[in-house]
C-alpha cells in the first residue's frame, strides 16, 4: 500500500437499479457513471462530504438506463465535460429522444475510443473493452501518482485483454452480480435469465471467483463487489466467494474485501 493518500474511491450507488462512483485525487475528481437521479447524486455525495459542483467530468460506460439515467439534468446542471464512446452517444441519444423525436444536446461532449488513454485533470484514463450487450461498453483504470484503480462491472466474463488491464491495481471494484443457482431459481423470466448468465449478461460469484483463483494478481489493498443483483445474490454470499477464492491463492491474504449497495453510498476508499 501507498504511504500516501493520492487516490479515493466513493461507490455512491451500485446494482441493477442505479451506478454511480467518484475517483479522486487531491486536485480532480470524476463521476462514473450517472445511473441515479441528479437529485439523488447530489445528495449522496454531500453525505459522503463531497461537493458536487467539484467534479471535473462524468465519465459513461455504456448506455443502459441503470448508467446513464441522471446524465441529462447532470450535465445540465454542472456543465462539465462528459466523456463517452461515439457509439454510447449514439445510442444514449436515441433512446432519450423527446415525444417531437428531438435528441438531447450535451454542452461539454467529449468522445473516447477504447484503447486510447485520455487525461482529466491530474488523472489518468484507459477505457478498455468488455464483453456486454450494449453498443460500446468499457471498463475503466484510473492512474494518478503511481497508484492505479479499476472498475469493471457489466461484463459476462473475463476475457485476456481485461485480465491485462486488471494487473497492478490498488484498489479493484469488479462485479459480482448473481449466484447462479438463485438466478437459476428466481422469478426472472426464463429469456431474461438466459441473458443474464451469457457471456454479454453479468458477472457471477463463481465467474468472478474463478478469474481470482486463476490470473489474478493478488495485488489491490481494496476489493469493492460491484453491480450485485438485488433478486439473485445476497451480499454475504458474495463476500463469502470471494473471500474464499482470493484467500485459496496462498501466502497471506491481505486484500480488504467490501460489497457496494445500491440504497446507500459507501465511504470513500482511500490509498
Amino acid at each position: 500500500m501507498l504511504a500516501n493518500m493520492c487516490v479515493s474511491v466513493s461507490m455512491l450507488a451500485s446494482g441493477s437499479r442505479g451506478n454511480c462512483a467518484i475517483v479522486a485525487s487531491a486536485r480532480t475528481k470524476i463521476l462514473v457513471d450517472a445511473g441515479i437521479s441528479c437529485r439523488e447524486t447530489f445528495k449522496r455525495m454531500k453525505s459522503l462530504g463531497e461537493d458536487p459542483h467539484a467534479l471535473a467530468a462524468i465519465l459513461i460506460t455504456h448506455e443502459h438506463n441503470d448508467h446513464i439515467y441522471g446524465l441529462a439534468t447532470l450535465a445540465k446542471n454542472l456543465r462539465i465535460p462528459i466523456f463517452m464512446t461515439g457509439a454510447t452517444h449514439t445510442a444514449w441519444a436515441r433512446a432519450m429522444r423527446n415525444e417531437n423525436g428531438e435528441r438531447p444536446q450535451l454542452e461539454k461532449l467529449e468522445r473516447f475510443e477504447s484503447g486510447h488513454r485520455f487525461q482529466v485533470g491530474d488523472i489518468e484514463v484507459k477505457p478498455f473493452t468488455i464483453p456486454h450487450d450494449a453498443a460500446d461498453p468499457v471498463g475503466f483504470t484510473f492512474r494518478v501518482e503511481g497508484a492505479k484503480v479499476s472498475m469493471v462491472t457489466d461484463l459476462g466474463y473475463v476475457p485476456v485483454n481485461v485480465r491485462h488491464h486488471l494487473r497492478g491495481s490498488d484498489i479493484l471494484v469488479m462485479e459480482s452480480n448473481h449466484d447462479l443457482e438463485m438466478l437459476r431459481g428466481g422469478s426472472y423470466p426464463w429469456a431474461v435469465k438466459q441473458r443474464v448468465a451469457s457471456n454479454v449478461g453479468h458477472l457471477s460469484n463463481a465467474k468472478l471467483a474463478e478469474f481470482f483463483t486463476s490470473d489474478y494478481d493478488n495485488n489491490a489493498a481494496f476489493v469493492v463487489l460491484a453491480h450485485l443483483s438485488e433478486q439473485n445474490n445476497h451480499p454475504e454470499i458474495a463476500r463469502r466467494e470471494a473471500e474464499r477464492a482470493l484467500g485459496e491463492r496462498g501466502g497471506l491474504f491481505q486484500s480488504r474485501v467490501l460489497v457496494a449497495r445500491q440504497s446507500e453510498a459507501l465511504p470513500a476508499i482511500r490509498i
